[in-house]
């Protein structure tokens, strides 16, 4: 449930009441698949079996909910897993969802492949122009207005209020991915959202050693229809993993200020170099967005990506050059990865409205010294 305390200490205390038994101060991993009944029916703190329940995921769930202020946090296997089940308990054959025409590609291919063909339809808009959102949803009577902000990969910026509202006019379920920027620099249930979600292996386990994902939200009926396709599928996270995340989120505030410092000046660094044609990054002045972001945002995040001149060639030159900067999938680690999105996190939209630029690499800004970095990247981009 939502906090009272401050965001560092809310995410160090929420869900982490000390062990009662022998006073350890981290709460136990609850590593089992089942749970000992008083008789049957006699569940000890209404646990009976993994899928179900488990008190290391319970803990978790309570930390998240408390992170984004809502009533009901529920952790999944993975951040596809919790968006799956969203869509499941939310649409029904024939009903439509209006996604950005910048999002996560394994997003687009969900709704779009898999949904698709239970006749789910994927309607794809600029998500910045309000009066063509408005028109989108109206038209298609859409039941969910599902919002990325920041956009993966271009950085996007989406007004969540503003969209809040559309969506609720046109009586449309809003969804925010606060994937890219976490809690700590975004709360869109503050701002009007209904839902949030969350791909938990990213920013909130922050140490690329966890799978996950989460849905975040205030509606008792909609939850319990999220927790039943949970339990029914069962998508559920591993108790090693919920705990993984739990350590990874006491440090998420402190990160995600570096994350942010660090490709601040990274993205003002790289703006002007001979072989970068633009910098797509919220934090700068220049970017269409960086008004907007300001506002709604507490900083300007980790992530950023740079369009290369010469093309693809050039591209995947750089994103093959570094040396600090690993060349992989995934983001939000406390390590730097750099990857080639159009062949790598959003091959699956190539040929959609979502096909990002074949010229663009897209940064995930660690928090190694700044010095390192900067020197990775001017080693790794040509000069011309």
């Amino acid at each position: 449930m939502a906090s009272s305390q401050g965001f560092e200490t809310a995410a160090i205390h929420a869900g982490q009441a000390f062990d009662p038994t022998t006073g350890a101060i981290i709460p136990p991993i609850y590593q089992t698949s089942t749970f000992v009944q008083d008789g049957i029916g006699g569940l000890r703190g209404g646990y009976e079996y993994n899928r179900s329940g488990n008190p290391t995921r319970t803990a978790l769930e309570e930390q998240l909910a408390a992170l984004e202020g809502a009533a009901h946090a529920i952790s999944f296997s993975s951040g596809l897993a919790a968006e799956d089940a969203l869509l499941r308990s939310a649409l029904k054959p024939g009903d439509r969802v209006v996604l950005g025409n910048d999002a996560y590609g394994g997003t687009h291919r969900l709704i779009d492949r898999i949904h698709g063909a239970w006749g789910v339809e994927n309607v794809t808009v600029e998500m910045s122009d309000l009066s063509a959102v408005a028109k989108a949803v109206a038209d298609s009577s859409a039941k969910v207005l599902w919002v990325e902000t920041p956009s993966n990969p271009l950085m996007k910026i989406s007004d969540i209020a503003e969209l809040a509202e559309i969506g609720h006019a046109a009586g449309a379920l809003v969804v925010v991915d606060n994937t890219f920027a976490s809690p700590y620099l975004q709360q869109p249930l503050a701002l009007g959202a209904d839902v949030v979600v969350h791909s938990t292996t990213k920013y909130l386990g922050g140490h690329s050693d966890v799978l996950g994902g989460a849905i975040v939200l205030n509606d008792d009926e909609l939850a319990k229809a999220i927790g039943f396709q949970q339990f029914a599928v069962g998508a559920v996270s591993s108790p090693m993993d919920a705990w993984l995340t739990t350590r990874g989120i006491k440090t998420l505030a402190v990160r995600m200020d570096r994350h942010s410092q660090n490709a601040q000046a990274i993205a003002e660094h790289l703006v002007g170099h001979p072989a970068v044609e633009a910098v797509y990054y919220p934090g700068l002045s220049t970017h269409p967005g960086h008004e907007l972001a300001s506002r709604q945002m507490r900083s300007f995040g980790g992530m950023l990506s740079v369009a290369l001149r010469g093309g693809p060639k050039a591209a995947r030159r750089f994103a093959e050059s570094t040396e600090l900067f690993a060349l992989a999938e995934s983001l939000g680690g406390v390590e730097s990865l750099i990857g080639y999105p159009t062949e790598m996190t959003h091959a699956s939209v190539v040929g959609t409205p979502l096909e990002v630029p074949a010229n663009l690499v897209r940064l995930s800004v660690g928090i190694e010294s700044l010095s390192d970095l900067l020197a990775d990247l001017d080693r790794a981009l040509p000069r011309r």
